[in-house]
């Protein structure tokens, strides 16, 4: 279904919903459980690294990558 507004203000006051039912707090549940596995912290090490080649360079990368994974 297409609907057009004539004011922004209009198109805002679409998304309020003003009496929710049990389907639409399902999906706000699964938003928020997505939003938190897709923005899980990641521990990063301090600090400034110097690597000899791009190589070693390169499997430093991959190596926390993969500790990121875990």
């Amino acid at each position: 279904m297409i609907k057009k507004y004539k004011t922004f203000e209009e198109a805002r006051r679409d998304l309020w919903v003003m009496e929710p039912d049990e389907a639409y707090y399902k999906r706000v549940i699964a938003f928020y459980e997505l939003a938190a596995t897709i923005m899980k912290p990641r521990s990063i090490e301090k600090g400034f690294f110097r690597f000899k080649t791009f190589q070693d360079a390169q499997e430093h990368r991959r190596q926390e990558a993969l500790r990121a994974r875990k």
